[in-house]
């Protein structure tokens, strides 16, 4: 998944509209003072629930500061080898699913393409179940160790898929170990670049895009020449060494911050988490310990926010229908083409528009303002629901050709703009988990989607109904994505109005007592919170 802008929409979180200003800079002076006299005070300050935006920054160019290069680099191109063989092999699947539809396939059991599909469902959709399991692993054990290991598991899966004999061996194999251990390794690739670039995070954000994007480009290549001399169990063999190869590269993630340290602002390691950890369960039960443990990793506010719950939803529908060109494109284009050897071509253009897509609306989307980002999103989702519908009806090869096209520039586009809207919607201090969630809520419609499609094929004998109904959950999600701004705005006019209303009323708020917590504006922490959605 791509992480493009995910520092740039982190200046929001100093935003304060002009009427805030003069009531904020006095608290602002006092606790500027406050700080001076005690560095215990300051550590209270960042870690509480309310400070001024300039503390985090002046923390972070005092603390560290990334080399910007350098060693980081490397880091880069293992961070690019990881993304382009993971996601290359997964979005090369049709031609293996073509090979495993030879073998499995049964003409008596009509619904062997449903069976077949599962295997390349279930590793696609594991990449994404895993997520929240995978950022709790790498704010806990480290970037390396995390990519290592997980390497290491999509080497082990791949590599016993050769010798796999039957589905359900491959479902557990490819679907599950190859899965998960893509998973853990692929979330550290992306984390671990916050350790070394800042303001060229962009930049190497970009340099991995591509690189994975000339993956997914040619590895349908490689495959189409290796399966067919090679056979099924030598080709998964092969692409084992694209694992193993990233286990040893993985090693390269030295990371420069505490572990957990870069996920999110100063004063938020794993040292202050454990420390609360303790201080909330101190005198408690082993029951207490282990839910302030839990509440620690797995932090559900995210979903206290509405426009994020409408947002998660509206993605996770959209999906129901994402990954079945994936998986049955090149079985379709055996149907109808029969005379064409060349089907490959198609997971070419899809890969390569795709790197284009991301290159372009990344740096299109950093030109829009605000959520008005997700319309981007609703554009994306409606053309590739239309762009599937439109799959069965090319009666030329060449229109299926431009069909994949803006399949693959609806793909850059959805990925490219997940992060800053995710920023948008939560502010930068729960970005992190709520791609995360998010990704966990689009496993299982992700995951359903191809074998359901396969059931259909099965039913009809062709893939018309197929995907023609896979074009149409994209549609909804876009529908239900294009209500998201308006439901925002209109939250945030509400709060403008009853902070109006309060201000005529008091004119000179009275300063808080000795043992009362102090209050904050929602665009201090989070910006994209709003008091009607919730109460920080």
């Amino acid at each position: 998944m791509g992480t493009n802008g995910l520092d740039n929409p982190a200046h929001s979180s100093g935003e304060v509209s002009g009427t805030e200003q003069p009531s904020l800079e006095p608290q602002m002076e006092q606790r500027d003072a406050g700080d001076a006299e005690s560095s215990k005070e300051l550590h209270t300050e960042i870690h509480g629930d309310c400070k001024p935006p300039g503390v985090q920054m002046e923390m972070h160019e005092e603390g560290f500061v990334p080399p910007e290069g350098g060693w980081g680099w490397l880091v880069v191109f293992a961070a690019t080898w990881c993304n382009g063989s993971i996601f290359g092999i997964q979005n090369s699947f049709g031609i293996l699913h073509m090979m495993l539809v030879k073998e499995h396939t049964s003409p008596d059991d009509p619904t062997s393409q449903f069976k077949v599909a599962w295997v390349g469902a279930l590793s696609m959709g594991m990449i994404f179940f895993c997520s929240p399991v995978v950022s709790m692993f790498t704010d806990h054990f480290g970037c390396r160790k995390t990519a290592v290991s997980g390497a290491t598991l999509a080497f082990i899966g791949l590599l016993s898929t050769s010798f796999a004999n039957s589905l359900i061996l491959r479902y557990f194999t490819y679907g599950v170990l190859f899965g998960c251990g893509s998973s853990f390794a692929f979330q550290p690739s992306l984390v671990i670049l916050g350790h070394y670039f800042r303001q060229r995070l962009g930049l190497a954000n970009g340099v991995v895009t591509a690189g994975a994007s000339l993956f997914s480009m040619g590895l349908p290549i490689l495959l189409k020449k290796m399966v067919e001399p090679l056979g099924l169990r030598r080709t998964f063999q092969v692409l084992s060494l694209f694992m193993l190869v990233q286990a040893l590269l993985a090693l390269l993630f030295k990371p420069l911050l505490p572990v957990g340290g870069g996920m999110g602002p100063m004063g938020m390691g794993p040292a202050h988490a454990d420390s609360q950890t303790q201080a909330s369960a101190a005198g408690g039960s082993k029951w207490n310990i282990a839910m302030a443990t839990i509440r620690k990793y797995f932090n559900l506010r995210v979903f206290h926010v509405v426009t994020y719950r409408i947002w998660a939803f509206g993605v996770a529908t959209a999906v129901l229908g994402y990954f079945v060109p994936y998986v049955h494109l090149m079985n379709f284009v055996q149907e109808k083409f029969t005379n064409t050897e060349k089907e490959w071509v198609l997971l070419v253009c899809i890969g390569a528009s795709s790197g284009v897509g991301r290159l372009a609306f990344g740096k299109i989307g950093d030109l829009i303002p605000g959520l008005k980002k997700i319309y981007l999103q609703v554009g994306s989702f409606m053309a590739l629901g239309l762009m599937s519908m439109m799959i069965p009806q090319c009666a030329v090869f060449e229109g299926l050709i431009v069909v994949c096209v803006f399949l693959g520039l609806c793909d850059g586009c959805f990925l490219t703009m997940m992060a800053p809207i995710a920023f948008e919607l939560v502010g930068p201090m729960q970005a992190s988990q709520a791609i995360g969630y998010l990704l966990g809520l689009m496993s299982v419609p992700m995951t359903a989607g191809p074998p359901i499609a396969g059931l259909l094929h099965g039913r009809f004998k062709n893939y018309t109904l197929a995907f023609s109904l896979a074009g149409v959950p994209p549609m909804v999600g876009a529908v239900v994505l294009f209500m998201v701004p308006l439901i925002h705005s209109r939250l945030q006019r509400g709060q403008a109005s009853s902070e109006e209303v309060s201000t005529t009323a008091h004119m000179l708020p009275a300063p808080p007592s000795a043992g009362e917590p102090k209050s904050c504006s929602n665009g201090d922490m989070l910006p994209g919170y709003t008091d009607i959605e919730t109460h920080i």
